[in-house]
């Protein structure tokens, strides 16, 4: 972190003249449970990773914003004035979208100056690790300072769906956000999306021996133009045949019910969000009881219920959950909106390099494109780093 701290400075200087006034942090997330629950009103259970978005970030003395990364070769340039979800395109709707959600939730924009941006980052991208979230937390947290606006970090999330929902134009719910701005070490963020009320949860990893591994199967996805959409879609379907305002008001004990009068697609897409409502209980209830060792059945459950009830995984990540479970893993799981991105498993501390090796072979055996394997552990949400 310090190198691509030290890289965003001298790079900002570099290419607009001047030193910035400091940098900040986000990181990216992973889902420790609760896949496409956040939509639904329901529970979530996701964790900062140790992996994370930089930008240094100065103050001009006009009503300019200037975005520029290593990532990209062009440098976007608006007005304050004119930041709206229509003027707005490419990767850097994602920036400038919350500076334009931040006046949606009441910045006074007209009294702002306009700002430098120069971003880089080492969360892997369509991965399901929530780049896009680290990417607005930065900013959001970045301009919250400079600009003075006194927000708190569960206003500063709703600012990043917003830019999400409307700027991008990926209607995601609010955990990545969440995960990004409240995380902290050793702990996940357990976040009731109705209420919005969030908790820390002991993950006690380290302590368990235990390591939470990400396989990024390469397979890339797109939220705003891909399945996602259908999937929230369905839900909004299903909980209004219920009659409820939205899934989080049906329970196990409902789905019978909901089986006499759901068409089997839809019923199959309810049943997993309310299953994987109450999955989310039960793993903070076993972390809290028990300990992590106690949630590896859980994990491999919602697995199976994104495969064959929401339909989301690939037979990548299939073979990325398999290949753990064979291989020494307590649980595992596809993690993110699906169609792609990562698997997770939960595994001995000691069998990590066993398992790098065969996920590595049995990708080869079935002539999938080689994997990224790596460890991620628990981190503290955004923060202003210089």
């Amino acid at each position: 972190m310090s190198d691509i701290r030290d890289d965003v400075q001298y790079d900002f200087e570099q290419l607009f003249g001047y030193a910035p006034q400091g940098v900040w942090s986000a990181p990216g997330r992973v889902n420790l449970i609760g896949e496409h629950t956040d939509y639904n009103e329901g529970f979530v259970l996701p964790f900062a990773i140790n992996r994370r978005t930089v930008l240094a970030l100065g103050t001009r003395d006009d009503r300019v914003i200037r975005v520029a990364s290593s990532f990209a070769d062009e440098v976007a340039e608006i007005d304050i004035s004119a930041l709206a979800p229509d003027t707005l395109g490419g990767w850097s709707a994602y920036v400038l979208g919350v500076a334009w959600a931040l006046g949606q939730h009441g910045a006074d924009l007209a009294a702002v100056p306009g700002v430098d941006l120069y971003i880089d980052s080492v969360v892997p991208v369509g991965a399901g690790l929530s780049s896009s979230a680290a990417l607005e937390s930065s900013v959001a947290v970045a301009l919250n300072d400079v600009w003075q606006l006194g927000f708190d970090r569960a206003t500063l999330a709703k600012v990043g769906q917003l830019a999400e929902n409307k700027a991008v134009g990926a209607p995601t719910g609010i955990m990545d956000q969440s995960a990004s701005l409240l995380g902290k070490a050793d702990g996940a963020v357990f976040l009731d999306c109705r209420s919005l009320e969030a908790e820390v949860i002991d993950l006690g990893f380290a302590a368990a021996g235990l390591e939470l591994v990400i396989i990024d199967t390469g397979v890339s996805h797109d939220h705003a133009t891909g399945g996602y959409a259908d999937r929230r879609a369905s839900c909004e379907k299903g909980a209004a045949a219920l009659g409820v305002t939205s899934l989080r008001d049906v329970s196990v004990d409902d789905l019978d019910r909901a089986r006499e009068i759901l068409d089997d697609e839809t019923f199959r897409r309810v049943r997993h969000i309310v299953t994987e409502n109450q999955r989310v209980l039960d793993t903070v209830r076993a972390l809290r009881d028990e300990g992590p060792t106690a949630i590896g059945e859980l994990l491999d459950a919602s697995h199976i219920s994104m495969r064959d009830d929401f339909e989301i995984s690939v037979p990548e990540l299939d073979l990325a959950v398999e290949t753990a479970q064979a291989n020494g893993a307590l649980g595992a799981r596809m993690t993110g909106g699906g169609f792609g991105g990562s698997a997770i498993a939960l595994i001995p501390t000691g069998g990590v390099s066993r398992l790098q090796v065969a996920i590595d072979g049995a990708f080869a055996e079935h002539g999938f494109g080689q994997p990224v394997t790596f460890v991620v552990s628990a981190s503290d949400g955004a923060l202003r780093d210089v």
